[in-house]
């Protein structure tokens, strides 16, 4: 699910899919609106492309929708790579074939006509990926679709609180604008403007979901797998550090996310886009 910042963070996979049921629901939100793919029309096997495939979970699920599909993960986290090699690569249960490949969402251009390219919460991570759209989209077969969805809740407290804390004068030397290297998310009009400008029948549109989240600090535990990760590559090695930032965080995020009878409510927006080459 990753594209590399100007530092690219270290990805810890297991950390990351601690909450893969509740990452994984705008996913299929996003698969159910993914129209019939010309592979299918035409009776052959779809060639599909996951850029930003993290470890491999959302991409096995595209094999379950097109089971004979030959489907390529992309990803520029090695840690990422391995955890997806390890438990998704090979022949699918459709007699299609899934494997994963490095590559850096923010280059990453078509090398072969496509049926499908998606994105699973990646592109936030990559300044100006509207800009490769023209390719993208030139790099499907007639009839394909381009497909994401990422996160826009970068005003929310979880978000905002981080960057004003990496800007305080206690962190803003080793810190300063790290809790802000993710912030290149349009708003689904300036999306479908793009994609309906290049050619496409597309639709884009927003969901906000009030996640109720367990356990002591759910928040914090759930940045720890995605907008936390630039802290903490950037304090590696200085345990010190890491437990004084992260005290400070969690102290934040307690008072702006307080627990209740039944649990922590977390709301997450995330923003969608399909768009579908004309024929």
């Amino acid at each position: 699910m990753h594209s590399a910042p100007t530092s690219a963070p270290t990805w810890d996979p297991q950390q990351y899919l601690r909450h893969s049921t509740l990452r994984t629901r705008p996913f299929l939100d996003l698969l159910a609106r993914i129209p019939e793919l010309p592979a299918t029309a035409a009776g052959r096997p779809a060639r599909i492309a996951d850029i930003g495939c993290g470890p491999g979970n959302v991409t096995a699920l595209l094999a379950d929708r097109w089971p004979d599909a030959r489907i390529t993960g992309f990803d520029v986290s090695p840690e990422m790579l391995e955890q997806a090699e390890k438990h998704h690569a090979g022949t699918t249960h459709g007699g299609g074939w899934l494997d994963f490949r490095p590559a850096d969402a923010a280059h990453w251009k078509p090398d072969e006509p496509y049926d499908l390219i998606v994105s699973n919460a990646a592109l936030q991570w990559v300044p100006g990926h509207p800009e490769s759209f023209p390719e993208w989209i030139a790099g499907l077969a007639p009839g394909g679709t381009l497909a994401f969805q990422v996160p826009g809740n970068f005003v929310s407290p979880s978000h905002a609180l981080l960057g004003e804390l990496c800007d305080t004068p206690r962190w803003r030397e080793r810190l300063g604008g790290r809790g802000r290297q993710f912030v290149h998310v349009l708003s689904p009009a300036e999306y479908l403007d793009r994609l309906a400008a290049l050619g496409c029948d597309a639709e884009a549109w927003e969901t906000t979901y009030s996640q109720l989240m367990h356990g002591p600090d759910p928040v914090l535990d759930w940045v720890k797998g995605t907008a936390l990760r630039p802290v903490l590559t950037a304090l590696d090695g200085d345990d010190e550090a890491v437990a004084a930032f992260v005290t400070e965080y969690r102290d934040l995020l307690r008072r702006a996310y307080p627990a209740g009878p039944h649990g922590t409510v977390f709301p997450f927006r995330r923003v969608f886009a399909v768009a579908r080459r004309r024929d």
